[in-house]
C-alpha cells in the first residue's frame, strides 16, 4: 500500500486522476509479455514533462522505486514493476509535437504508437524505418528503452540508428537535452546512444527527436523454400554477400512452419519444405527489378524447391501473412514459450541453427527457430509446460547451452529484445568485470540513488 504522504505528493506533482492505485487497475501493469507479474503499489499517468520532473523529485525525496512503461509488450520483464515500486506509463504522453518534412525529422512524445509515426511520416513521402513486430501497439518509449529493432533492421538499422535527441529526466532530478535536430553533430559525449537501450535504468525519457527517410517507391517479396535449415541459412549467407541488400530477410524453420500451417496459413508449400525465407526489397520502381533478379541469384542454390514472388500490396500482404501469424501459432505448441533473440555472425549462422536442432533432440524440447536472419538474428522459443519440473530443469540447462555456442561462434546474447529481468543472470557470460564497473558507475552517475527500473539489465555485484 502506498503512504498517504507519498500518495499527497505524487496527487499534488500531477493530479489526483493521474494517480491510481485501484487494484483492477494495478492487476493490468503488474506483468509484461514474460510469464512473471508483480503488483505496483501505483500507477502514474504524466501527461508532460514538467509532470514527469515533478514525479521524480517526489520519488527522490521519499525513496519511491519508479518503473517507466509504455504498452508493457517487452519478453524480457523490462516493465516487470519491482517490489514496493511505482509504475510510470507514458501512454498518456501520446502525441506528435512536431514535423518537419523539409528536415526529415519528427519530435515525439514517449507515449506515441511506433506505427502512428510511420503512418504520418509516409503523409509526408517519408517512412521512419525501424518495424518492430508490435509495431501497431508498442510504444516508441518502449522501443527507445529497449532499441527495438524488426525485419527492416538488416537494411535500415535499428532503433538507435534513428534517434537524433531525446530530453529526459534523470534519476537524480535532472532535466537533459540530448543530441541535436541535425543528422551531423559531434558535441560532446553522445549521451542519446547511452539513453537508447538503456532500459529505463538512467533516465526517464520524455520526448525524442526521430530521423525519418524517404519513402521508397515500390517493394516486392519473394517467398523461397528449402529442403533443410542448413540449405536456408547458407542462402542467407550468399544473399549478404552480394551487393542488393534486401530491406527484409527471415527464416523460419519446420518446427515454424508446421505451427502456422496449424492456423491455416502457409498450406501451399511443395512438399519436402523443411525451411523458409522470406526476402524483400525495395526502392526506385526503375531499379527494383534489378535488385530482385540479384537476390533471385543469391538465393537459388542447392536445396531450394520454390521461389514466389509478389510487387502488389495484396500479394505481398499474403506472402507475409505467415510470418506474421508466426509468433502467435507457436504458442499453440505448449503452455510456455522462452522466447530468446541470439544473434551470430551471417557466415555462422547455419552452424547455430544446426546446434539447436541437436539442443532440441539432447533435451526433448520442441524448439522453434525464425527470425531476421540477415542480421543474423534468431528467435529462440524453447517450447515447455511450467508445470513439468523436467522439462522446465532441461529448458534451463538447453539456454545455458544456448548462450555459451552464441558466444563461441562470436555472436551475441540479445539483439533487440534486451535484458530486463529474464536475461540479467547471464550477462556476465558476455560481458566482462571491466566493462561491467563502468556500466554500474554510469548507472551510480545517472541515478544514484537506484530508482530507476532496479533488479533489471545489470547483474547484482558478486
Amino acid at each position: 500500500m502506498l503512504l498517504p504522504e507519498i500518495e499527497q505528493g505524487f496527487v499534488a506533482a500531477l493530479s489526483r486522476e493521474q494517480v491510481i492505485t485501484d487494484t483492477d487497475v494495478l492487476v493490468l501493469y503488474s506483468h509484461d509479455e514474460t510469464p512473471r507479474a508483480c503488483m505496483p503499489l501505483a500507477v502514474l499517468f504524466p501527461r508532460e514533462q514538467d509532470e514527469v520532473v515533478a514525479l521524480m523529485q517526489v520519488a527522490i525525496t521519499h525513496g519511491v522505486v519508479l518503473i517507466a512503461r509504455g504498452a508493457g509488450s517487452g519478453n524480457v520483464g523490462g516493465a516487470l514493476p519491482a517490489p514496493q515500486s511505482v509504475v510510470v506509463s507514458f501512454e498518456c504522453m501520446n502525441r506528435i509535437l512536431e514535423v518537419h518534412a523539409a528536415d526529415r525529422y519528427m519530435v515525439v512524445q514517449p507515449g506515441v504508437i511506433t506505427s502512428e509515426i510511420d503512418r504520418v511520416a509516409r503523409e509526408h513521402g517519408l517512412f521512419y524505418p525501424p518495424d518492430p513486430g508490435s509495431a501497431a501497439y508498442c510504444r516508441i518509449g518502449g522501443n527507445l528503452a529497449m532499441n527495438a529493432a524488426g525485419p527492416r533492421a538488416v537494411k535500415y538499422g535499428v532503433t538507435r540508428d534513428y534517434v537524433l535527441g531525446l530530453r529526459a529526466v534523470t534519476g537524480a532530478g535532472q532535466l537533459i537535452q540530448t543530441g541535436c535536430r541535425t543528422t551531423k553533430g559531434v558535441m560532446g559525449l553522445d549521451l542519446t546512444r547511452l539513453l537508447v537501450g538503456s532500459e529505463g535504468t538512467l533516465a526517464l525519457i520524455t520526448e525524442a527527436t526521430l530521423k525519418l527517410l524517404p519513402a521508397p517507391e515500390a517493394r516486392a517479396t519473394l517467398r523461397v523454400c528449402y529442403a533443410s535449415n542448413a540449405d536456408a541459412c547458407r542462402a542467407v549467407a550468399r544473399v549478404m554477400n552480394q551487393a542488393v541488400v534486401p530491406c527484409a530477410l527471415e527464416f523460419m524453420d519446420r518446427q515454424s512452419i508446421t505451427a502456422i500451417q496449424a492456423a491455416g496459413a502457409a498450406t501451399d508449400l511443395p512438399a519436402g519444405t523443411a525451411a523458409l525465407l522470406m526476402v524483400e526489397a525495395d526502392g526506385v520502381s526503375a531499379d527494383l527489378p534489378r535488385q530482385v533478379e540479384a537476390l533471385k541469384q543469391a538465393l537459388a542454390g542447392e536445396g531450394m524447391l520454390e521461389l514466389l514472388q509478389a510487387t502488389d500490396k495484396e500479394s505481398v500482404a499474403a506472402l507475409w501473412l505467415a510470418r506474421k501469424s508466426l509468433s502467435h501459432a507457436v504458442k499453440c505448441i505448449a503452455p510456455l514459450k522462452i522466447n530468446e533473440d541470439v544473434v551470430v555472425p551471417v557466415s555462422r549462422l547455419a552452424e547455430l541453427v544446426i546446434y539447436i536442432e541437436y539442443l532440441a533432440a539432447e533435451h526433448a524440447l520442441p524448439i522453434v527457430s525464425f527470425g531476421h536472419a540477415g542480421n543474423g538474428n534468431l528467435h529462440v522459443n524453447i517450447m515447455v509446460d511450467p508445470a513439468n519440473a523436467v522439462q522446465m530443469q532441461q529448458a534451463k540447462q538447453a539456454l545455458r547451452a544456448l548462450f555459451a555456442q552464441v558466444l563461441a561462434l562470436g555472436g551475441t546474447l540479445s539483439g533487440e529484445h534486451g535484458i530486463g529481468s529474464e536475461k540479467r543472470p547471464y550477462v556476465d557470460m558476455e560481458i566482462d568485470a571491466a566493462s561491467m564497473h563502468i556500466m554500474r558507475q554510469i548507472k551510480q552517475q545517472f541515478d544514484p540513488d537506484n530508482l530507476l527500473n532496479p533488479l533489471k539489465l545489470l547483474p547484482d555485484v558478486s
